[in-house]
């Protein structure tokens, strides 16, 4: 029985449904959401409308059929690593050439031999 069709009789105090009292027959009632509140019913969510968005289908499907990782997965990763450190490696070494002064520009000169004038 619901609360919202409730009814209690004002002769026998039956609860019932019922158009007349089951219990004296009376027509006499009172619903019983004069004394108790009922909550408003909230529409109930079609489980159509939450599935028929293309990102939940979409997360559905990713957790069913997860990817799985090629074979060869860490050598990949080795590889990467080096690769990364080679670059590492030959940026150290383009700044410290771009460091050092050019041989061209330079000129030797013997720090005990002074120019005299």
């Amino acid at each position: 029985m619901q609360l919202r069709t409730a009814r209690l009789c004002l002769d026998c105090d039956e609860v019932h449904e019922a158009q007349q009292c089951p219990a004296c027959a009376s027509e006499t009632f009172a619903f019983l959401t004069r004394w108790v509140p009922v909550p408003e019913r909230q529409p109930k969510r079609s489980r159509a409308t939450e599935v028929d968005s293309p990102e939940t289908v979409n997360t559905y499907r990713e957790l069913l059929q997860p990817r799985v990782e090629p074979p060869g997965g860490v050598w990949r990763t080795v590889r990467r690593g080096a690769v990364g450190l080679a670059l590492f490696g030959v940026a150290g070494w383009i700044w410290r050439q771009s460091g050092r002064p050019n041989a061209e520009n330079t000129q030797t000169q013997d720090p005990h031999s002074q120019k005299r004038q």
